[in-house]
């Protein structure tokens, strides 16, 4: 009896584990540990994109420009929670702008070489993620600046955001010439957003930072526009050297780039900035000024090509050198 007990039951627990269905396995993994690699690959192809979203590259040179400006506005280094947070603040803000922009801009996107990597032309976030995701930082920008800064300096990124989406991406981009000039204004906000954190008010010195990055931009933008021409063409961008050619945008190259040196004096002129300053200015202001002369004489896209680059470096350095100068001047 004993052992016809132990048939049965050896045989019920073979038909209970039969009846059990046994996990499927991908056909190209040998392991769950295998499985289980693949799910960060995965997180950070994710995180890339929505980090694409937000442009990177000119975002961090935004925020450098709004961390010079508030040790300028301080004479010094400021509180290290106050730096953060109007650093978090700037990058919800920069980050929302160029979200939405994408969103906006994915059929001139796909089109151009210069963009159709980025993450809405490419496929890797869908459109309508892409704006939610800009909302939601505006959102986070709007409150998270408000809570740990000042009301002041949420309004003043705010209303970057809302000068770049609508009036620079939504109407002027591909409405008029002068898209560059007027939306300017939108990549000149960080300095008045970080003059405002330390102070809660935007003085004179303040909006000559605004003014210098105001008129850096046609020199700078326009340069690349002469090196990607033909992608503006195809998108049916009014950009200045598709609309006025070549040889005019070599002179409004030259003659904005004596206003930001003229501008970029005024700061001098005014008793913001000192000799060290001033010395700083005169020497990467003559440097652009050679390099936007040789543009317009010569007209080689190699010339454009180095101005464009140069203007990049010309802006971090003049503004870095603005913040030593305050300190030393303090």
């Amino acid at each position: 009896m004993a052992n016809v007990r132990e048939k049965v039951l050896a045989l019920d627990r073979t038909q209970v584990s039969s009846a059990i269905p046994t996990p499927a396995l991908p056909a190209d993994e040998s392991s769950l540990s295998a499985l289980s690699e693949r799910l960060p690959i995965n997180f950070r192809r994710v995180t890339g994109a929505y980090l694409n979203l937000m442009k990177p590259h000119v975002t961090t040179l935004l925020l450098a420009i709004t961390a010079l400006t508030m040790v300028m506005a301080e004479r010094g280094m400021p509180p290290p929670l106050l730096m953060l947070a109007t650093l978090v603040g700037g990058l919800f803000s920069a980050g929302s702008a160029n979200a939405i922009n994408c969103y906006i801009d994915r059929d001139i996107d796909s089109i151009m070489g210069r963009t159709m990597r980025r993450a809405v032309p490419a496929g890797r976030v869908p459109p309508q993620r892409a704006l939610v995701f800009g909302i939601v930082l505006a959102v986070l920008s709007f409150a998270e600046l408000t809570l740990f800064v000042n009301l002041l300096s949420a309004v003043l990124a705010f209303s970057g955001i809302i000068f770049y989406v609508f009036v620079y991406t939504g109407y002027l981009k591909r409405s008029t010439v002068q898209n560059i000039v007027i939306g300017g204004a939108a990549g000149a906000v960080p300095p008045l957003v970080g003059w405002a954190a330390v102070s809660n008010s935007v003085p004179l010195a303040a909006f000559l930072l605004f003014a210098v990055i105001f008129f850096w931009t046609p020199p700078h933008f326009w340069a690349l526009a002469l090196l990607i021409q033909r992608d503006y063409e195809r998108a049916g961008v009014p950009m200045l050297p598709v609309v006025l050619g070549e040889q005019e945008t070599h002179k409004q190259i030259f003659l904005y780039t004596l206003l930001l040196v003229g501008v970029t004096l005024l700061l001098f002129a005014s008793g913001s900035m000192g000799y060290l300053y001033l010395a700083a200015a005169l020497s990467l202001g003559a440097v652009m000024i050679y390099l936007a002369y040789r543009l317009m004489r010569g007209g080689s896209k190699q010339w454009a090509n180095r101005l464009f680059w140069f203007s990049n470096s010309y802006l971090a350095l003049l503004f870095a050198v603005m913040a030593v100068d305050r300190i030393l001047g303090g």
